[in-house]
């Protein structure tokens, strides 16, 4: 919660003096402001070197960072292929394969082209930059520091930043040679330039605005709304009621305490149908769950034999929704004595307290900041589809976490309240089942 409470604030959270001064000096950047405000992780940096092992250890590290280092799309692809040579790399990471010793405006070139393409949020360059102007010669037998490469690599410097200011994104340098003249350049103008490939990302993920708004910008969350009139039914029912008055959608369901009750219910709306022994913590778990009821006859049997085994006051008849292609989420929300409502949103169903995939925000959350969590979660690769299951609702999801906690956000009485699972289809999102606390 302090860590998620840091976070919406736009607190960054270092661990080290030296983080500390990485994270300064990324701050203090002048251009490459983020192009968004809300932070989200994972933003989407292109890897930029001139030699493999450079490239493929700061991928590591920016993905170590919370940043993402997706392969280029085939357009953007196709442009760096106009201003690259025949062996260089464009995927990504983007490697020169050389043609920096022959050509050192090619990596402004390359530069210019990555800061253009939309789907490019940030640039991280690795490697040999500035050993060209190096009055050492270069390192390990590599290219001597003449004055032709050395005014070269200084005038691609100088084109960096002119194309920086014509696509402000974060950019950020490492370099074996961070204090050449050309390195200077960059620095002088506002890049932060360093020598280690970790500071370097680390560096770049505060530029992107992993925590909070980004560098420069205030951040954006939204007050807690007026108290509502406070909840007095906290059973399963209550709790379903005053969700769906907040516009959180539920198949229709009717609470019943007998048979004529049940076979009543059953005739309001269709099967297959769900029973649900009420006033139970975990109704899976102690058999108080019934699914895919195909008829009246099938319902009032399972009724007989739960009600038996059970004998729970009260019964839950509900539509059965469809679970096919839908990934169930939790999104629970619990009132801190410190920062008040606390939300949480990641994998739900049976399985949400072994896998513990969750993550934490200030309450109430926006629709934008809660795509932002799930798509953060260890498993969001399933939200997009595996083995041949189709992609989910993720914006319809995000929206009726920003109901769930806007909600519980507006009712103080609450100390806590879950919606597990919510379940996401590809055309939709619907909850199955909720719970409350009073505090």
């Amino acid at each position: 919660m302090v860590a998620a409470a840091c976070r919406d604030a736009g607190v960054e959270l270092v661990r080290t003096p030296r983080e500390m001064t990485v994270v300064l000096a990324a701050l203090s950047a002048g251009p490459g402001r983020p192009r968004t405000k809300g932070g989200a992780s994972g933003a989407r940096t292109a890897v930029f070197t001139d030699g493999g092992g450079h490239g493929a250890i700061a991928a590591d590290a920016a993905e170590d960072a919370g940043l993402g280092v997706p392969e280029l799309d085939a357009a953007t692809q196709a442009r760096l292929r106009t201003v690259l040579w025949e062996q260089s790399a464009v995927g990504n990471p983007v490697d020169l394969a050389g043609m920096g010793e022959q050509q050192p405006l090619s990596y402004a070139g390359t530069v210019a082209e990555l800061l253009a393409a939309d789907e490019v949020d940030a640039v991280l360059m690795t490697g040999y930059f500035g050993g060209y102007a190096a009055s050492d010669g270069g390192l390990g037998g590599g290219p001597a520091g003449g004055s032709v490469l050395a005014e070269g690599e200084t005038l691609a410097a100088e084109k960096i930043v002119t194309h920086l200011a014509a696509a402000p994104k974060p950019l950020v340098v490492q370099s074996m040679y961070p204090q050449s003249p050309s390195c200077r350049v960059l620095a002088g103008a506002g890049v932060p330039v360093f020598a280690a490939t970790e500071d370097a990302a680390r560096a770049l993920s505060a530029m992107t605005g992993r925590a909070g708004g980004g560098a420069g910008e205030l951040p954006e969350f939204p007050a807690l709304p007026d108290p509502a009139a406070p909840l007095r039914d906290a059973g399963y029912h209550g709790v379903r009621t005053l969700l769906a008055a907040g516009g959180v959608p539920f198949p229709a369901a009717r609470e019943i305490t007998d048979e004529a009750g049940l076979l009543a219910a059953a005739g309001e709306f269709e099967g297959p149908y769900v029973l649900k022994a009420l006033h139970l913590l975990h109704k899976s778990d102690a058999g108080g769950v019934a699914l895919r009821l195909a008829d009246r006859e099938a319902l009032l049997a399972a009724y007989r034999e739960m009600h038996g085994r059970l004998g729970a006051p009260a019964y839950s008849v509900e539509a059965m929704a469809d679970l096919s292609d839908g990934i169930e989420l939790i999104v629970g929300v619990n009132r801190d004595p410190r920062f008040g409502p606390v939300a949480m949103v990641g994998l739900g169903g049976v399985l949400t307290e072994t896998l513990r995939d969750v993550a934490f925000a200030l309450a109430p959350v926006p629709a934008g900041r809660a795509e932002a969590l799930l798509r953060g979660l260890r498993t969001a690769a399933l939200l997009d589809g595996v083995r041949g299951r189709p992609a989910v609702d993720v914006a319809a999801a995000a929206a009726v976490i920003e109901r769930i906690t806007t909600v519980a956000a507006a009712h103080p009485e609450i100390a806590e309240l879950e919606v597990n699972p919510l379940l996401v289809r590809p055309d939709g999102a619907l909850a199955l089942d909720a719970r409350a606390v009073l505090g």
